[in-house]
C-alpha cells in the first residue's frame, strides 16, 4: 500500500479567547430532544456527549434523575424506549460500521450492563426501520441480499417471523394502534428513492392495501392514528412536485389530500387525540410549526420561539416540545403548552456553547433555476473580502438550514466567510429541484455551486482567488469532484469521507446505498460504465491543480476506505501535487469530541496553509 502524508493536528488555531470559544462550542454539553415511552411518558430517551462520546442516556422526569445508559468506544446514537418504558433498546454495531442489531437493556441498568437481542432471531444487518408496539415489535433489517422485515410476538419466547422479503430496499414504516396492520414503503418496482406503500395485515397475512404513485412521486407512512379503532394511516407524498400530506385508510381505499396551502414542504404526526396535525413546515431554510384541525382543516401557526425548529413532538396534554437554534444562536429544547406559554423544557449541564453570526440569504439565477445560498460574511480587514470556503453539505437529498452549526461558526472564527449552497439535488425546495441530479449527479450541483460563487465574487463578497471548497460525505464527494472539473476556481479542497472512485464505493458500500445508486443513475456500473465513470472524481485526479486533504473512516459502510485509497493511490502517483490524509478509527464521521475537534482544526490549519 502506498504510503501517503498525514495531514498534521495543530495544537491550536488561535489565541487564548478565540481558542476557548471555538473548542467550547463543540465541548460544551449538547442533548437531543427527549422521546418518551408511550405508556411511560415521565421516562425518556435522549443522545447526549456529557462524557465526550455521543451515548444514550435516559431521564426520569419524576425525579429529575438523568443517567447514561451506553459507554462504547465509538458512541451510539440510536435508541428507543417500548411503550411500557420497561428497557432501552439501542443498535449495536462494532465501531460505527453500522452493520448490527437491536439490544435491550433494564431501565434501571447502566453502562456495562448486560444486554439481550431486542428482538429475537432478525438477525445482523444495517437498519431498515423499528417500531416497538406493546405485544409486536416489527424490524427491518437489511443485507448484501436485500430487506427483510420481520415481526415479533415480544413476550412468546419464539424467534421474530418474517413478513416481508425482496431484493430490493423497503423498511418498516408504522404500525397501527391495536398492531394488526404493519404499513411499510418499497421499491419493487426499482426505484428506493420514490419508493410505494404496502400494508400488511399481521394477523392474517394477506395485503389490506397499496398506494403507488408512479414514476417519480414517492411516498412514506409516517405514522397510524394513535387512537385504538382509527386505522388511518398519515402519508407522505409528492402528487404536485413537493412533500405534502395525505390520510389514507388502507382496508377501504379511501385517500384524503389535505389541501394546506403553504410554500415549501410539509411533514407532520397525529395529535394524541387524532383530531389534528403538528405540521412541521419548511420554506428557504427554516422550518416552523402548525396545527392542522383534521374536522375544520384550520392551519395556526404555533407560538414557538424564533428561530429554525429541528425537532418535535406532542405529549399527552397537548403540550408541544419541541427543539430550536439559528446560525447565530446554539440549540435549546422547549416546550409549547396549551395556554401559550413557551419556556425551556430541559437544559444540559455546564454553560452554553458561545453563539455565531447570523446568515444572509442569497438568491442566484442558475442553469436550472434560482439557487439558494446561505452566506455567513467574517468581518473584513479593510476593503478586501475575507477569505471563503464553500461548505457543501451531504445527502444528497439534505440541505443546509438557518441551524446552529459549531464547524459553521469555527471557520467564522478562523477569518472565512462560509457559503452554503443548496444545490439541485437539496430538499425543500421542491421534487423537480431534488430529482435534477438524476442521470448526472455530482456535475449538475457543481455548476449550481459554480453559479453561486460567480454571483458573489460580482458584488464583492468573496475573493476568487481565496476560495475553498469542502463537504463531508455527498459534500465530500463534490469537493473531490470540483477540484478536478473546475480548478481554476479554487485554492483548495477539503473532502470528509467522500465517495471518490464511484465504481468501487459501489461495489463496497451498504445495499441500500447501491440501490439508491442505481436509481439515481438509472442503473449500476455495469449498466452505465460511461455515466459511473464521468461522475467519479477518480477520473479527474490528473487535472487537479489544488492542494487536497481528505479525512477518511476506516470502517465507513457509506463511503468505504478502499475506494478512497484508490484516490490517494491516484494522487500519489503524480508526484506532482501537495495533498494529505487524516484517517480516524470511526465509520462515516465520528461520535467522539476530541476527534470532532481534531478533525476541524486539521481542516481549518490545511486550508490556512493552502491559502498562504
Amino acid at each position: 500500500m502506498t504510503t501517503h502524508p498525514c495531514a498534521p493536528v495543530p495544537e491550536r488555531l488561535f489565541d487564548d479567547e478565540r481558542e476557548q470559544r471555538w473548542r467550547s462550542r463543540f465541548t460544551a454539553v449538547r442533548m437531543s430532544r427527549p422521546s418518551w415511552a408511550r405508556d411511560a411518558p415521565q421516562r425518556s430517551v435522549y443522545v447526549s456527549n456529557a462524557t465526550g462520546t455521543f451515548e444514550v442516556h435516559v431521564w426520569d422526569r419524576t425525579s429529575d434523575e438523568r443517567r447514561q445508559v451506553t459507554d462504547r468506544r465509538n458512541g451510539t446514537t440510536a435508541a428507543a424506549l417500548p411503550p411500557g418504558g420497561e428497557q432501552v433498546w439501542w443498535f449495536a454495531d462494532t465501531d460505527g460500521d453500522e452493520f448490527g442489531h437491536w439490544v435491550a437493556q433494564p431501565w434501571s441498568d447502566g453502562p456495562g450492563a448486560a444486554t439481550v437481542p431486542a428482538v429475537p432471531g432478525a438477525g445482523d444487518g444495517y437498519p431498515a426501520g423499528l417500531e416497538i408496539g406493546r405485544q409486536r415489535t416489527a424490524v427491518g433489517v437489511s443485507t448484501d441480499d436485500g430487506t427483510t422485515l420481520l415481526v415479533h410476538e415480544r413476550g412468546s419466547g419464539a424467534d421474530a417471523r418474517v413478513v416481508y422479503r425482496h431484493t430490493e430496499d423497503a423498511g418498516v414504516g408504522s404500525l397501527s394502534e391495536d398492531e394488526t396492520l404493519l404499513a411499510i414503503s418499497h421499491s419493487e418496482h426499482g426505484d428506493s428513492r420514490h419508493p410505494s406503500l404496502r400494508v400488511l395485515d399481521l394477523d392474517g397475512g394477506g395485503v389490506v392495501g397499496e398506494l403507488h404513485d408512479g414514476p417519480g412521486k414517492g411516498l412514506a407512512p409516517l405514522e397510524f392514528s394513535p387512537v385504538a379503532g382509527d386505522q388511518r394511516l398519515l402519508v407522505s407524498h409528492e402528487r404536485r412536485g413537493r412533500e405534502e400530506l395525505l390520510i389514507w385508510e388502507p382496508g377501504t381505499g379511501t385517500v384524503t389530500e389535505l389541501r394546506i396551502d403553504l410554500p415549501g414542504e410539509l411533514v407532520g404526526g397525529f395529535y394524541p387525540d387524532a383530531s389534528a396535525l403538528l405540521v412541521a413546515h419548511t420554506h428557504a431554510a427554516r422550518t416552523r410549526l402548525f396545527r392542522y384541525d383534521l374536522g375544520t382543516g384550520a392551519l395556526t401557526e404555533l407560538p414557538v420561539a424564533p428561530g429554525c425548529v429541528g425537532s418535535a413532538e406532542v405529549r399527552d396534554d397537548g403540550t408541544v416540545e419541541y427543539s430550536s437554534s439559528s446560525a447565530a444562536t446554539p440549540s435549546q429544547i422547549r416546550r409549547l403548552r396549551t395556554d401559550g406559554t413557551d419556556d425551556v423544557l430541559v437544559t444540559p449541564p455546564g454553560e452554553r456553547p458561545p453563539g455565531s453570526l447570523p446568515v444572509r440569504d442569497v438568491w442566484t439565477a442558475g442553469p436550472g433555476g434560482d439557487v439558494h445560498a446561505l452566506v455567513t460574511e467574517a468581518p473584513r480587514s479593510g476593503a478586501t473580502p475575507a477569505p471563503a470556503v464553500f461548505v457543501l453539505h451531504g445527502g444528497p437529498h439534505a440541505a443546509d438550514e438557518d441551524r446552529f452549526d459549531a464547524v459553521r461558526a469555527t471557520w467564522v472564527e478562523a477569518g472565512f466567510t462560509v457559503v452554503e449552497v443548496n444545490y439541485r439535488g437539496s430538499t425543500g425546495y421542491g421534487s423537480a429541484w431534488r430529482d435534477a441530479i438524476e442521470g448526472r449527479p455530482g456535475l449538475t450541483e457543481l455548476a449550481d455551486v459554480a453559479a453561486v460563487q460567480d454571483a458573489l465574487v460580482a458584488d464583492g463578497t468573496v475573493d476568487p482567488a481565496r476560495c475553498a471548497v469542502d463537504g463531508w460525505s455527498w459534500g465530500g464527494y463534490l469537493a473531490l469532484l470540483a477540484a478536478g472539473t473546475q480548478p481554476g476556481r479554487w485554492a483548495a479542497a477539503v473532502a470528509g469521507v467522500p465517495v471518490a472512485d464511484y465504481v468501487a464505493a459501489y461495489a463496497d458500500e451498504m445495499e441500500q446505498l447501491r440501490a439508491f445508486d442505481r436509481a439515481l443513475f438509472g442503473g449500476s456500473p455495469e449498466d452505465l460504465p460511461e455515466l459511473y465513470t464521468e461522475a467519479s472524481p477518480l477520473t479527474y485526479v490528473d487535472a487537479v491543480r489544488v492542494p487536497v486533504l481528505v479525512l477518511a473512516g476506516e470502517n465507513d459502510p457509506r463511503c468505504p476506505i478502499r475506494q478512497i485509497d484508490n484516490y490517494l493511490d491516484a494522487l500519489a502517483a503524480r508526484g506532482d501535487l501537495a495533498y494529505e490524509v487524516s484517517r480516524f478509527d470511526a465509520g462515516h464521521g465520528s461520535l467522539v469530541v476530541s476527534d470532532q475537534l481534531d478533525l476541524i482544526a486539521t481542516e481549518v490549519d490545511f486550508v490556512r496553509r493552502a491559502l498562504g
